[in-house]
């Protein structure tokens, strides 16, 4: 994406006739820096974050615990639940994925649930509701609306829970659906269309090679082909890597398979906990951190010097979310670093492959944004707008669509989100005032329309997931789709009709 999508706004400028180098040293790159400009902190932190809590055994250990008092009986559950209480404690998206795999294969393998829902259960726990949806979520696609609103993390706390409930419930209810229909047909675990060790192994095509580059650029590992080597000795060695507590402990485990291996290695902690709940500290301080900035310590203070013209003339309203997550984040590094103090000589790459891990996103998704803002600058966006505009449509009805139309185009949610808000956020923002619609709402449907439409096959996330989980699209992308697309559709349109009826609470 980095490359595409300069070369798809050099495309447009051609066709549009428009000039190239000018439009792109004075239109791309600004709008690509000013995404880097304010988000960065927030990309950085979460990665590191992420990394740390991997390193250190805490993620891991989060999931053995909530999984294990669940139990297996509640697969599926405890794999959404566990995904999703990760995902709001702030640790990275694919991070949580890599971790859960492994676990959730296990869960699955002992429930004998067919291995094809594995990449859609994940996926519900971290795609949906605790992207978008939860109120406080540290997630960026709940940060970018405040950015234009003026609002916070916790904006209509009432219709987020509400969406919170309806897109776990219309997931959770698919998923069982699904599992009771392929057993009925006969497929259990160790049935899916693909040999039992699952996908191509190590010497036999590209299948593999391709698993495992993305795997390395999604945690920020690539780079020269020594990860690539490391890698593929990793998966023939025979050395068998430390495995997650489930499957070590389950009686008659066999061998994992080179996806759930490769998975593991990238998620291998190098520390052990030496109490189960000391892993869930660090979530609680992103939450309580994030809560008290947002909605009391940030209220109390003066501030006053804002308004100066070296500070941008801002107001508090548009900046006290993403700066509560900054805090809470940097709040919860320094947790972990705390509590391993003694060891912090041991932590010191953790912070090199946080820096590294946060790169390759924050500048996929800020190449997105510097494409469309060369897309909105030339003469054809106008009939774009006049259309969004004429819909005749509320400001709420028109901030869905435009997001959601960006995010399907892109495969991003934060990415489409962000152009459509950087191309129609004033005029949303006004034309909501003028209605009466509440900010708030606009922020929360907004989020949650931003993280449906996103996961059509070709997003980028859907692919990596799914080399993650060892599956295809034919496999796995129908139960995907119906829990990270339909279900917050139906949530959304719902949402939009509870709110034209009694308003944002």
């Amino acid at each position: 994406m980095i490359i595409a999508a300069p070369l798809c706004a050099a495309l447009a400028l051609l066709l549009s006739g428009a000039p190239i180098l000018a439009s792109y040293t004075e239109v791309f790159m600004p709008a690509m820096a000013g995404y880097i400009g304010s988000y960065f902190p927030v990309f950085l932190l979460g990665a590191t974050f992420g990394v740390l809590m991997t390193v250190t055994g805490f993620a891991e250990s989060i999931a053995r615990t909530v999984s294990g008092a669940i139990g297996v009986r509640g697969a599926m559950a405890a794999t959404v639940i566990t995904s999703a209480l990760m995902t709001y404690g702030g640790i990275s998206l694919f991070v949580v994925a890599f971790v859960m795999f492994p676990l959730a294969r296990e869960l699955f393998r002992v429930a004998d649930i067919p291995q094809r829902l594995i990449p859609a259960t994940i996926a519900l726990g971290i795609f949906t509701f605790t992207m978008t949806a939860l109120p406080g979520t540290p997630q960026i696609q709940n940060i970018i609306p405040g950015q234009f609103f003026g609002t916070s993390t916790y904006a209509a706390p009432g219709l987020g829970l509400i969406g919170t409930v309806l897109i776990f419930g219309l997931g959770l209810t698919w998923l069982e659906y699904r599992r009771k229909t392929l057993i009925a047909s006969g497929e259990h675990f160790a049935s899916p269309e693909r040999p039992r060790g699952g996908g191509a192994r190590s010497g036999r095509g590209s299948t593999s090679a391709a698993r495992v580059g993305i795997l390395q650029r999604a945690l920020g590992r690539g780079g020269s082909g020594t990860g690539s080597s490391t890698w593929s000795d990793a998966e023939t060695s025979p050395a068998t890597p430390r495995r997650t507590a489930l499957a070590t402990d389950s009686p008659g485990s066999g061998p994992a398979d080179e996806a759930g291996s490769a998975a593991t290695m990238t998620a291998t902690a190098t520390f052990t906990p030496t109490n189960r709940w000391v892993p869930f500290l660090p979530l609680l301080v992103v939450f309580v951190v994030n809560f008290g900035c947002t909605l009391v310590i940030f209220p109390a203070m003066d501030w006053g010097y804002l308004s100066e013209e070296k500070y941008g003339g801002i107001d508090l309203d548009t900046r006290a979310g993403i700066w509560a997550v900054i805090l809470a984040l940097f709040a919860a590094v320094l947790t972990v670093v705390a509590l391993h103090l003694s060891r912090f000589g041991e932590l010191r790459s953790s912070f090199v492959e946080g820096v590294k891990g946060s790169m390759l996103p924050i500048f996929s998704t800020a190449s997105e944004v510097g494409y469309g803002a060369v897309i909105a600058s030339v003469a054809g966006f106008t009939v774009i707008r006049d259309a969004v505009f004429g819909m005749g449509g509320n400001a709420l009805v028109t901030s869905v669509v435009s997001t959601s139309v960006t995010a399907a185009i892109t495969g991003s949610s934060s990415g489409g989100m962000t152009i459509a808000l950087n191309a129609f956020g004033e005029q949303l923002r006004t034309m909501a005032i003028d209605q009466g619609v509440s900010l708030e709402a606009m922020h929360r449907l907004t989020a949650i329309a931003a993280g449906g439409l996103d996961t059509l096959p070709h997003s980028g996330a859907v692919v990596t997931l799914l080399l993650v989980c060892g599956m295809t699209h034919r496999q796995s992308y129908k139960d995907l789709a119906m829990v990270t697309i339909v279900a917050p559709v139906i949530t959304v349109i719902a949402l939009l009709a509870l709110v034209s009826a009694v308003g944002s609470f």
